[in-house]
């Protein structure tokens, strides 16, 4: 019987001594102020160039990222894959939008999409589409697409191959890609892109996926577009859910430049509209696939009945869950032990470009209600269970 509760199978992949290190991370991450400090304190180094790695390495990158290299992810993947947990290749280094850092990025992408090729223990890949351009170029496309000047389009064409580049080699390979989701100001042409992607990669099978956040009351209706538009034209839509992560500078947002709120009026509604988009993909899964990520136990439990309730395996290729490495273990490997689709978000990065990642993963999992209290709980119950003599 699935059980989030079960701390034997959650913590089953880690020792005792990756547990205690775990501990003291969490109770460190869980006050805001050592956060904040921190994050500053890694701003002020990397502005000086003083080495971090030190500081950082045994600590939050050991818990949260998978290496330097794509060569590095081999050592998690294989570890989870013991445990039937697969992986998601997420490149997180958040460099600086130069045409030579974009470049890197985008030749780094690639160089994932190639090592998840015929690798069984990788199911998807991931790319975040604003580190392959600039934010200006992506904000104006989405809401002054007019006013772009000649030299704005020609960049705009650059940043649109590119992510057609992406998506095609991933076709190409047969690898997954998920596209993420990211700020209001951007998203119309990332949907814009994602959906021709889908058009043109998705003819039998989701190779491309959407990143629906849905703490934007739009999403549902977006969703049903997308749909609409798959019957018509005649491929597999593949949808990602998330709940979001930008709601504070949203709402900032729409109040100083005086449009409408996009994000749900309250957490209810929220949770209400990622449990109907999400439903809504079961629904027609015959004509979808669908990727949950959620640390949200609700949500897990309910997708799970769902699966069970409609007859399908349990394996079904076209479901997976997933949460982040070094979080939410008691999520993903009870579900796993029970037979379901889970994978593990696995990014990778050298440790001065991943620090933006990390520091807000950090921030994310203070504001989260219960987040760290929950990761807390679990990893006590689990170091007192083995000091009874368990193993």
């Amino acid at each position: 019987m699935l059980d989030f509760d079960n701390t034997e199978i959650a913590f089953s992949s880690k020792s005792r001594a990756e547990l205690r290190n775990a501990y003291m991370l969490f109770s460190a991450i869980k006050r805001p102020f050592v956060v904040r400090a921190g994050k500053m304190a890694s701003q002020i180094a990397l502005q000086v160039h003083l080495p971090l790695a030190w500081a950082v390495k045994p600590t939050l990158y050991r818990q949260f990222v998978g290496g330097e290299t794509l060569q590095d992810t081999m050592k998690p993947i294989r570890h989870l894959k013991q445990f039937n947990v697969l992986s998601t290749l997420d490149y997180s280094a958040e460099g600086v939008q130069t045409p030579a850092g974009i470049q890197a990025t985008f030749d780094e992408t690639v160089r994932s999409i190639d090592f998840a090729k015929d690798n069984p223990d990788i199911a998807y890949t991931v790319f975040k589409p604003s580190t392959i351009t600039t934010d200006e170029l992506l904000s104006k496309a989405s809401e002054k697409n007019e006013e772009l000047t000649e030299e704005e389009k020609e960049a705009y064409q650059a940043f649109r191959e590119r992510f057609m580049a992406l998506c095609r080699r991933a076709y190409l390979n047969g690898v997954r890609i998920l596209v993420d989701a990211e700020d209001y100001c951007f998203q119309d042409t990332i949907d814009e892109l994602t959906g021709e992607a889908m058009r043109l990669f998705n003819r039998e099978r989701a190779i491309v996926f959407a990143t629906l956040q849905m703490y934007r009351h739009d999403r549902m209706p977006h969703l049903r577009r997308i749909y609409d538009d798959s019957l018509e034209r005649g491929y597999v839509p593949g949808i990602k859910f998330v709940r979001g992560a930008y709601m504070e500078e949203e709402r900032k947002r729409a109040e100083i430049l005086g449009y409408t709120d996009p994000i749900c009026k309250d957490k209810e509604a929220t949770d209400e509209n990622f449990n109907t988009g999400v439903r809504f993909a079961i629904d027609h899964i015959d004509r979808m696939e669908l990727f949950m990520g959620t640390h949200n136990e609700e949500s897990n439990y309910r997708l799970a009945r769902l699966i069970d309730d409609r007859g399908l395996d349990r394996n079904d290729p076209r479901i997976y869950f997933s949460q982040l490495l070094g979080m939410s273990d008691n999520i993903s490997f009870n579900l796993a032990h029970e037979g379901y689709n889970v994978t593990k978000y696995i990014p990778y990065a050298k440790v001065r470009d991943v620090l933006p990642y990390l520091f807000r993963r950090a921030e994310e999992n203070t504001s989260v209600a219960g987040q760290m209290g929950r990761e807390l709980r679990m990893l006590k119950t689990e170091l007192n269970r083995r000091k009874k003599g368990h193993p």
